[in-house]
């Protein structure tokens, strides 16, 4: 079982493109509490403890989860500031149509 750990490369890369998915989740975040972001980050703390340990499949398989939860949260806090965008866009066109009934 050993000898199968050993064979894992330490996931360098992995961790690097995780952290920059992190790092671009938060700031498209902008301080918004988001569950997804919160996992993510979680989960590369514990990958890079894995790291650390030389537990690599684990540090990689995290790494990937916690990529694909910072990449859901920047995915969902992009949904929701464009369903505002939308909404107030639609309120505009209202309030734009009852003026010009108002001028006829």
């Amino acid at each position: 079982m050993l000898a199968g750990c050993a064979n894992d490369p330490a996931p360098h890369e992995q961790l690097r493109l995780t952290e920059q998915a992190v790092s671009q989740a938060r700031a498209v975040a902008a301080g918004e509490q988001v569950a997804p972001l919160q996992l993510a980050t979680d989960k590369l703390a514990h990958a890079q403890r894995a790291m650390l340990q030389e537990q690599f499949k684990d540090a990689r398989m995290l790494a990937e989860q916690a990529e694909l939860d910072a990449r859901l949260a920047e995915a969902l806090v992009l949904t929701e500031k464009s369903q505002r965008q939308l909404s107030a866009l639609n309120a505009n066109i209202k309030r734009l149509r009852i003026e010009l009934g108002n001028l006829q």
